[in-house]
């Protein structure tokens, strides 16, 4: 669980960042989350896009998403949301205490 201020670091980390992963009508399917974890594992933190033509609300999809992927959900702002897992290999982002 992270907290408020570790949020707020990570919010800031990915303010400039552009959205690598799109979620659409499919859904959350295995390919998604597939490629959620392996994006994770390479980067830490990503930033994910909800299409206009989901069926489902952004915030629902990103919970479910970060449930799935075994991630924090640090933020859901419109269509966009940030997702956060610590790299078991090779960590590169240090989180304030």
């Amino acid at each position: 669980m992270l907290t408020g201020k570790q949020k707020r670091h990570l919010r800031s980390m990915g303010n400039e960042m552009v959205p690598i992963l799109q979620v659409g009508k499919g859904g959350i399917g295995e390919m998604v989350v597939a490629q959620t974890n392996e994006a994770l594992e390479a980067r830490e933190l990503i930033k994910c896009r909800v299409l206009q033509n989901s069926p489902d609300e952004p915030k629902t999809l990103a919970a479910e998403l970060a449930e799935q992927a075994g991630a924090e959900l640090v933020q859901v702002i419109g269509r966009n949301f940030l997702l956060f897992r610590q790299s078991k290999t090779k960590p590169m982002i240090i989180l304030p205490k």
